[in-house]
């Protein structure tokens, strides 16, 4: 008998997809013999990871630069309790080879430059974007538009999530063409500020590991087009047909477009620099007379004095912890009437809450403005100050 194609153990661990119809022993055979690289090991890295591996295929990159989170691990399902404060990449490298050993897998635990970025994605046949953030989004659609690979974008917030493989085939357009302006860098909400069911990314992960099996094995049309997804809509899924590259964007429209122009780029600058640090902005002291910080505010109530204290949360966080005696009064209501929310006693002081010590100055601004005379202050660091300096016993989320 000729020499097998396969170790011989594979036939049987990957026979159930082996006997599709268009996929069979030459469509594992590719994914054996193929490469490709994760760029993040998150909530959408993860189920990408974990599928790809149990696919079959040869060589797995991961990039990622950050260390397990206990919040992570409500949707980043490779990781573990036992692996808090290890590297996401090192932690999901150790999972999927127990899911599968014969694979090869890539740990880089450095962050992905402009400088680094085209030397260690070109090693791999498709490029998996995996990533939270505007800077690295750009960044892996150029790299990807220079060595004319594939890439395979998923993102997920809230109860939404969309997948795109950007330069796909000759004329599938770039991230750029899609979104040729950055969105704003305090417009650009994380999971943390905004969100995220964890099924939701596990939704999209697995899409993004499926799309790049079609792909390696030759079962995509490769017709490029956006996928959206709802977890709340009905019907949950809406495909929408991407027009071909335009013929002016930056990247994949410039014939001209090179690694130097990559590497010369400030990709963090080009899209309005750095991401806010809110909890830094919530702890600035500001102006004297404006803020107090935790330990004034429980003076205050400890003595007993009548104060107003609104906290400016969503409905939706106020219901998962309160503050003694505030009343919950979301910032959008507060900024459209805030004459509403004074107390008729102009000697009684108000003092305003929020999560981080950031919307409570939106909110005090408010108030101040609607009455120019009143005495309003907001408390430096929220309620998380709250809990790391007063009681460690109220719920941080």
């Amino acid at each position: 008998m000729a020499s097998l194609p396969l170790p011989l153990l594979d036939y049987q661990r990957y026979g159930r997809q082996m006997i599709l119809d268009g996929f069979g022993l030459a469509g594992q055979v590719k994914l054996k013999q193929s490469s490709v690289v994760v760029v993040g090991a998150g909530g959408l890295g993860c189920p990408v990871l974990q599928y790809l591996a149990a696919a079959g295929v040869g060589t797995i990159g991961i990039i990622d630069d950050d260390i397990v989170e206990l919040s992570n691990l409500q949707r980043q399902i490779l990781h573990a309790e036992s692996s808090l404060g290890v590297h996401k990449a090192e932690s999901a490298a150790e999972s999927i080879s127990r899911i599968n050993s014969s694979i090869h897998v890539d740990v880089i635990k450095s962050r992905l430059t402009p400088q680094n970025a085209l030397e260690i994605l070109s090693r791999y046949n498709i490029i998996l974007d995996c990533t939270d953030n505007a800077p690295t989004r750009y960044l892996l659609s150029d790299v990807a538009v220079v060595l004319k690979k594939p890439l395979v974008s998923g993102a997920a917030q809230k109860y939404e999530g969309q997948l795109v493989i950007y330069s796909l085939g000759p004329d599938g357009p770039c991230y750029r063409c899609l979104f040729p302006k950055p969105p704003a860098p305090e417009a650009a909400g994380t999971c943390e500020e905004t969100g995220i069911l964890g099924a939701v990314t596990g939704i999209v992960g697995n899409l993004q590991a499926l799309e790049t099996i079609k792909l390696i094995t030759g079962l995509h049309e490769m017709k490029p087009s956006m996928l959206l997804f709802s977890a709340l809509g009905s019907p949950p899924f809406r495909s929408i047909k991407l027009r071909s590259r335009k013929a002016d964007c930056a990247a994949c429209g410039n014939q001209d477009f090179n690694l130097n122009m990559i590497t010369e780029t400030d990709y963090v600058q080009a899209c309005g620099g750095p991401r806010p640090d809110w909890v830094q902005r919530g702890l600035a002291s500001g102006n004297t007379g404006y803020r107090v910080n935790v330990k004034e505010l429980k003076k205050i109530l400890d003595e007993g004095r009548s104060v107003n204290l609104i906290d400016v949360r969503p409905s939706t966080e106020f219901g998962i912890c309160q503050l003694g005696s505030a009343q919950g009064v979301p910032l959008h209501e507060l900024v459209a009437k805030p004459e509403a929310y004074l107390p008729a006693d102009h000697t009684i002081p108000t003092y305003i809450l929020c999560r981080l010590g950031n919307d409570s100055q939106i909110a005090a601004d408010a108030l101040r403005s609607s009455r120019p005379n009143s005495e309003v202050w907001d408390v430096i660091g929220g309620l998380q100050a709250w809990s790391r300096e007063i009681d460690p016993n109220f719920p941080i989320y």
